[in-house]
């Protein structure tokens, strides 16, 4: 097709129109009646009902939005503001801290890709997320003391801007390095 030239397929013929011309009217040249009144009775207001289970399923997505939506913005999250994050030495620490922060890790989804239920914490009987390994399993207090100098920690503390220190050795010493 050449640049600057559209066809126009009607129901008989097709006539090409450069677009720098304009023809001042298209009375006469079939096809063109009917779709001028196609087009003009959709602009007129129908009264149709629309089915009950249309309405139902938009008002149930509508609510589920708008539930989801509260409850995101009710989380406390690592980082509010959208802009770029200083990077580390190594592609693989990056990696590690990015999924760490947006709380997707191997270990923690790898039940939604395989369809199995979310994986259990051993030790406390609840879902393991990257908060709960990080900050609130019991079962990683002493070692959290001991790398972080303190169980009052939030992921705030350790996943932020710069990251703690010692985030990578307490996710080794740990077991979870090779896991995120």
């Amino acid at each position: 097709m050449c640049p600057g030239v559209n066809c126009i397929n009607l129901p008989q013929e097709s006539i090409l129109l450069k677009t720098s011309g304009q023809i001042p009217s298209h009375v006469g040249i079939s096809g063109n009646e009917l779709a001028d009144n196609l087009a003009m009775s959709a602009t007129i207001n129908l009264n149709s009902p629309v089915p009950v289970n249309d309405v139902k399923k938009n008002i149930s997505n509508l609510s589920s939005t708008q539930n989801g939506k509260a409850q995101w913005d009710h989380k406390d999250t690592i980082k509010r503001i959208i802009d770029c994050w200083p990077s580390l030495p190594t592609r693989e620490l990056d990696t590690i801290l990015t999924r760490l922060r947006i709380g997707h890790t191997r270990f923690t989804h790898r039940h939604l890709l395989l369809g199995e239920p979310a994986p259990l914490c051993t030790a406390c009987q609840c879902q393991m997320t990257v908060l709960h390994i990080l900050i609130e399993c019991q079962q990683f207090n002493h070692r959290r003391i001991r790398c972080f100098h303190s169980s009052c920690i939030t992921l705030k503390d350790i996943l932020h801007n710069d990251p703690h220190p010692q985030l990578f050795t307490f996710l080794k010493m740990i077991g979870f390095y090779s896991f995120v």
